[in-house]
This record gives structure tokens, C-alpha cells and sequence, in this order.
């Protein structure tokens, strides 16, 4: 029997979660958008053309109501015929306008759609691959409610940014300086000087409320992420839930949440009433000033009466839109806060990621070899301590061991869920951290302890191990696994659904649907972490036997509890607190009277 020694080892810091970025400013965001846009540069264009003549079409309405309005109310004589003529082609070319207006703003949405979803399209992809890429760690820390919400409002957020700037923000200013240049040109400066100290007052108040809002605003999307975090978490935990007869407890939770998002939406309500009336104040006031400017001019004589319908109908024109600047201001402000949400996660530094330059893992051989490893979740518990051994290419290594002795943190280190703090691992001779990650998974296959199935059909989760396999196979594969006929004796075969993380199935059915995937998989090295730990008797001797005869000739790990499945095992390591404390073949470790054997003489009679 050898002994592997033990040594004291200096774990440096595992990587823990990142602290908070520093607030994005919002152009910096906007800076952040802007490439995924300027692809579809050409279109975004022609949508900035569109909408300059749009809103030049919409300028041009009240000037053709002025015209109308003063040749109805001529101040001399004029021909009757003329006055039939003249109105009705001010009457066609008034319909022509307000029709350009919708048309063009239909032509700037239609050829600005494209990129506007491509934009977001190719965002979101961006992002769900970028999710998959970060580590376990992350993933067994996210909060899956909160974190679809932050994604799901940060994909709607390019959208409702590009629509409530391009199509409102954007061609109220442009309309703005139009209707100001006109008036100033055409009559005096006073008139774009009320109107621009309404507009400076109005877009302060606006401007400074909002800001003061936006913390009710924030509050109240965090209180939704929590509740929707909760209310996900206890539905995936349904049956626990049930176990332990908490559904009011739950219940109460959740309305606990909601009851602080009702207040938190109340007291927003409460400063939006105060926003709009503060804003509807400055516009009337600004409005019944340009009018008795306006009014004066006609009774000077220096201004018809279709100047004044004029000077009326440009002030809603442009009062219309600014009336809702709160509403799109604020809604901007949140878009640019979600997308800015979506964009830091986006650029989340992977804790695994490959090296410059990695190339694939060359399979030749496949002997897998750990070398000195330690390694620690976190710096002040570490886990594994100098862990060496080696598996030959074709052989079958087993770990035992209590539960907690580290046993499971070797499958995952072999697939570089984590990498290690000291030693290496290697597979046949190169060092995985060296080789694409995508590589080394590609050559393992594991049947884990929990199994966790899409919730899709049998044929699609066992079809998982090899995307794009014929029926053929798989249900060659699930004749290996031993799950065939239970699958063919069910009313829709291999059609049927398997639930959410396959809790319809039982967890000795779903853990030989894993069995068949990873057997369709067929890949040179195998991990089996208690791959029949979820079956019965007879079930685990008839699988035990398939997967013995599926390990010839591969390099296999098998991590078990029942030390009856490893007899086989050329060599079987037993672990005890993260350190190799024996190993040997079965008959070597009997032999020895060690652990092993105190193991094998407690299940042995357990067992009787």
C-alpha cells in the first residue's frame, strides 16, 4: 500500500465576486451602444432624412392653415372664383402635408427597424454567450429571477432608447429650431424668446424632478427583481415547499415583497403627479404669453389673424410632444440604467478563460494525470491538499471517500469548471489550462450524482450528448442505458416531456436518460460521479455491467460512495479530507486493513 504524503500548502486568494463597477455615465452607455447601430449605418441615415422631412412637412402645416385662414378673410376685394380655387388648393396641398408628415414618419420606422432589432438581436446574443463562458462560481451565486429580469429589461431597453430618441427626443429639437427660426425671421425676437425661456424653465423642472424620481423609480425595479427572484426560487422548489407545508409562509413572503413594491410605486405616482402638473403650469404659461403677443399683433395691424392661428397651432404643435419630456426623459434615464445593468455583465470577467492563443486538446492517448493539485473554493477552506495520481490511457481509476473529502472537485477540475491554485492537470501530456476549454470538454463525458434534464422531450435530453443524432442512435444509446423499454411503454415514447429539470421522471429514470446521453456522447474519457446512486439493486448491476463494458478501453474516473461498484477499478484511491490517504486494487486494499477495509466491513454488513 503507498501513502501519499501530506504537506502544508499556501492557498493564494480564490477568486471571489467582483465588487461593483464604478457608475457608467450615460453617454458613455450611448458610446457603448453606438457600434452595435453604426452597422447599419446607411440605414440609420436615411431614417435621420426621413425624419427631417417629416417634421419639415409637419413645420409646414400651420404655415398653409395661415394661408388658408387669411384668404378666407381677405382684406380687400377679391374674385369669387378665386376665393372657391384658392381654399380648395390650400385644402388639397394642407391634406398632402399632414399625409407626408405620417408617411415620412412610417418610412423613418420601417427602414429603421432593421437595426433596431439587429441591434438588439445581436446584443442579446452577445450576452447569453457570455453567460455560458462565465465560471460555475457565478452561476452558483446568480439569482436566476433577478438576473433574467436585468436581461430581459436590458434587451427591451435598446428599443425603447432608440424609439423615445430618434422618434421623439430628436425631432422635437429639430422642430423646435425650425418653428424658432421662423418666428424670430418672419415677426420679432420676442416670440422665440418666450418660447425658449418657457422651454428652458420647462426642460429644468422637467430635468431636476426626474433626478429626484429616478431613486423612487430604481427602488421600485429592485423591489420587482426581489420579488420575481422569490417567486422563481420558490416555484423551482416546489416540492420542497410542499414537503415542508410552507406554502403560506411562502405566500406571505412573496406578498411581503410586494407590499414594499406597492409603496415604492406609490410614492413614485405621488412625485409624477407633482412632475406633470409643474410641467402643464410652465406650458399654459408660456402658451397664453405667445398667444397675447400674438393677439396685440393683429390688433396693431402688423399680424394677420391666420398669424395668430399660426403662432397657435406651432405652439401645440411643439407643446404636444414636450408635454410628455418627463415621461420619455424618464423612461430614457431607465433605459440607459438597464442597458448599462446588461452591459456591465456583459463585460464580467471570466474567472476561466483560455490563453492567447490556446489550441485544441490533441486526444492521442488519452491518459489523464493530476500533478501537486490544491485547490480551494475560497482561500480560507481549502479543499484538495497535493493531490497526485494518474489514470492510463484505457484504464479505470475510482475515488472513495466520505462525503465532503473532495471527491466531486476532481470532476470539476478535470473539466475546468475551476482551475486549480497549485499543480497541474494534464491530459494525454498537456496541461488543460494550456488548451481550449471547448476542447477538453469535447473529449470527457460524465453521468453526475444530480442530474438536471431540460424541460423538453426524452429524445431531445439524450440527443443533448450528440446534437444532431438519428433516432437510430439514440434509442441505441437508451437500450445501453437500460431505459428503452420504459420509454417505448409510455404513450408518446420518445416524445414524452420530462418537466421542469426532468422531475417527471423519477430519479433512477432520469439518471439513465444521463447515462444514455453521455453513452451517445462516446467520448475517450468518462467520469462517472455515483452514476447508480439513484437506482435499485437490480437496475445497478445490469447498468454497472453496460457502463463497465462502455469504460473498455476509454479512461475512466469513477467517484463512488457504494465501494461494491469499483471492485473492478484498476486502482482505487480513498480520500479523506481533501488528501490521498490510501490506494491500491481492491485486493491490495483489503490486504492492507486500512480505511478501505473498515469501509468495505461496514457496507459489507450493512448490506446483510
Amino acid at each position: 500500500m503507498r501513502h501519499a504524503g501530506g504537506s502544508t500548502h499556501v492557498f493564494p486568494a480564490a477568486p471571489s465576486a467582483p465588487t461593483p463597477a464604478a457608475a457608467r455615465s450615460d453617454w458613455a452607455t450611448l458610446r457603448r451602444l453606438f457600434p452595435y447601430l453604426w452597422e447599419y449605418k446607411w440605414r440609420v441615415m436615411a431614417a435621420l432624412a426621413f425624419m427631417v422631412a417629416a417634421k419639415t412637412a409637419n413645420v409646414g402645416v400651420p404655415l398653409l392653415l395661415k394661408q388658408l385662414i387669411d384668404t378666407m378673410n381677405p382684406k380687400g376685394g377679391i374674385d369669387a372664383t378665386a376665393l372657391l380655387v384658392v381654399p380648395a388648393a390650400l385644402l388639397l396641398a394642407y391634406g398632402l402635408l399632414r399625409l407626408s408628415t405620417t408617411l415620412f414618419a412610417e418610412l423613418r420606422e420601417l427602414v429603421f427597424a432593421k437595426a433596431t432589432e439587429g441591434a438588439s438581436r445581436t446584443i442579446s446574443l452577445q450576452v447569453f454567450r457570455h453567460l455560458h463562458a462565465l465560471s460555475l462560481r457565478f452561476h452558483l451565486e446568480r439569482q436566476t429571477g433577478g438576473l433574467t429580469r436585468d436581461i430581459e429589461r436590458g434587451t427591451r431597453a435598446v428599443n425603447s432608447l432608440i424609439s423615445y430618441s430618434l422618434y421623439s427626443i430628436i425631432p422635437t429639437l429639430i422642430e423646435v429650431t425650425m418653428v424658432l427660426s421662423y418666428l424670430a425671421i418672419k415677426f420679432d425676437i420676442w416670440f422665440a424668446l418666450i418660447t425658449i425661456i418657457a422651454l428652458v424653465f420647462y426642460i429644468s423642472f422637467t430635468v431636476s424632478v426626474t433626478e429626484w424620481r429616478t431613486k423612487f423609480r430604481r427602488q421600485m425595479n429592485e423591489l420587482d427583481s426581489k420579488a420575481h427572484s422569490r417567486a422563481i426560487d420558490s416555484l423551482l422548489n416546489f416540492e420542497t415547499v410542499k414537503y415542508f407545508n410552507n406554502e403560506e409562509f411562502e405566500a406571505h413572503r412573496y406578498d411581503e415583497n410586494l407590499k414594499n413594491y406597492r409603496l415604492a410605486a406609490l410614492k413614485s405616482q405621488r412625485t409624477l403627479s407633482l412632475l406633470n402638473t409643474g410641467q402643464q403650469l410652465i406650458i399654459a404659461t408660456g402658451l397664453v404669453a405667445m398667444l397675447w403677443r400674438a393677439t396685440q399683433g393683429v390688433v396693431e395691424g402688423h399680424m394677420t389673424l391666420g398669424d395668430l392661428v399660426m403662432v397657435n397651432a406651432f405652439m401645440i404643435q411643439l407643446y404636444i410632444p414636450l408635454g410628455f419630456l418627463g415621461v420619455l426623459y424618464r423612461e430614457i434615464k431607465q433605459s440607459l440604467t438597464d442597458l448599462d445593468k446588461m452591459f456591465t455583465l456583459m463585460e464580467r470577467e471570466r474567472e476561466i478563460a483560455d490563453v492567447p492563443g490556446a489550441q485544441p486538446l490533441k486526444v492521442d492517448g488519452a491518459n489523464v494525470t493530476f500533478s501537486h493539485v490544491s485547490f480551494a473554493y475560497e482561500a480560507a477552506r481549502p479543499i484538495l491538499h497535493d493531490i497526485s495520481f494518474e489514470i492510463p490511457a484505457g484504464k479505470t481509476v475510482a475515488v472513495v471517500g466520505p462525503s465532503g473529502s473532495g471527491k466531486s472537485t476532481l470532476a470539476r477540475l478535470l473539466f475546468r469548471f475551476y482551475d486549480v491554485q497549485q499543480g497541474q492537470i494534464l491530459i494525454a501530456g498537456q496541461d488543460i489550462k494550456q488548451v481550449t476549454q471547448a476542447s477538453v470538454r469535447q473529449a470527457i463525458g460524465i453521468v453526475p450524482q444530480d442530474t438536471v434534464l431540460f424541460n423538453d422531450t426524452v429524445e431531445y435530453n439524450i440527443a443533448y450528448g450528440k446534437p444532431g443524432a438519428t433516432r437510430e442512435q439514440v434509442e441505441e444509446a437508451a437500450r445501453s442505458a437500460h431505459i428503452h423499454n420504459f420509454i417505448s411503454a409510455t404513450p408518446k415514447g420518445y416524445d414524452t416531456m420530462v418537466g421542469e429539470r426532468g422531475l417527471k421522471l423519477s430519479g433512477g429514470e432520469k439518471q439513465r436518460v444521463a447515462i444514455a446521453r453521455t453513452l451517445l456522447k462516446n467520448p475517450p474519457i468518462l467520469i462517472f460521479d455515483e452514476a447508480t446512486s439513484a437506482l435499485d439493486s437490480a437496475n445497478e448491476r445490469a447498468i454497472q455491467a453496460e457502463l463497465q463494458s462502455v469504460a473498455q478501453n476509454k479512461t475512466t474516473l469513477v467517484i463512488a460512495h457504494r465501494l461494491s461498484t469499483v471492485v473492478d477499478a484498476h486502482e482505487i484511491l480513498v480520500m479523506d479530507a481533501g488528501r490521498i490517504i490510501e490506494r491500491g486494487s481492491h485486493a491490495e486494499l483489503l490486504a492492507a486493513n486500512g480505511r478501505y477495509a473498515e469501509m468495505w466491513a461496514l457496507q459489507q454488513s450493512s448490506a446483510d
